[in-house]
């Protein structure tokens, strides 16, 4: 019998979405459009050449279309392992901000590795949040019926990141933040309901189970 090769993943053979592809293509083209007539009279005023920043936008986007192409061919499981990390780094990322950060307009939301070059920090915490969550999930998702370990306990591990967020102020980023958990919590296994009206359990003093309701 002939031994089968291990691939690396079992992506690799899937064809391509293209209604998906056409998507992203679309937005980015806009995307760039949009920088184009926003910072072509600024670009002119200051090196003379209106696409500067529209030129280092497209350079950035063609990079990141590369970079789909490949993280597109790699099992989504994979990721799981390091969910665990991916919180870690984000707690780190965050925090560093807030230390190394260079304040502008009242606001530390970027770390400046060069003059030129800077990275904004929750960016990336937002993609380490969705690899932490979608690990977390996965793992409890007997629990996720239930409001306390369902929604509660699963709540509590983005309260940090919201903390050290709005510390910034980054309001926008805490709001997008909450709505990608509560949108992949729903889609795991969490009832939308208990939202609104959590069912608590408790015991009467006879020691009969009943079912108490209160709104939040």
């Amino acid at each position: 019998m002939k031994k089968k090769s291990k691939k690396f993943s079992s992506f690799l053979d899937n064809p391509i979405d293209y209604t998906l592809l056409i998507t992203v293509l679309l937005l980015l083209t806009l995307g760039l459009i949009m920088v184009l007539s926003a910072s072509s009279p600024t670009s002119l005023s200051e090196s003379g050449n209106s696409y500067k920043y529209f030129i280092r936008q497209a350079i950035f986007a063609a990079l990141g279309l590369f970079a789909m192409g490949i993280i597109s061919k790699i099992d989504y499981r994979f990721y799981k392992k390091f969910y665990k990390i991916a919180y870690i780094v984000a707690i780190i990322l965050l925090a560093a901000v807030l230390v190394i950060g260079r304040e502008v307009n009242g606001a530390k939301r970027w770390i400046y590795l060069t003059e030129t070059f800077s990275f904004q920090p929750s960016e990336l915490v937002k993609f380490c949040m969705i690899i932490f969550f979608a690990g977390i999930l996965t793992r409890d998702r007997e629990e996720l019926k239930y409001f306390i370990k369902g929604w509660l306990k699963h709540l509590l591990w983005i309260i940090p990141i919201i903390v050290l967020l709005l510390l910034q102020p980054h309001m926008s980023a805490s709001v997008v933040m909450l709505g990608i958990v509560g949108i992949m919590m729903i889609i795991a296994g969490c009832k939308l309901w208990q939202i609104i009206i959590p069912r608590l359990s408790c015991r009467n003093p006879f020691n009969s189970r009943i079912s108490c309701y209160c709104t939040i």
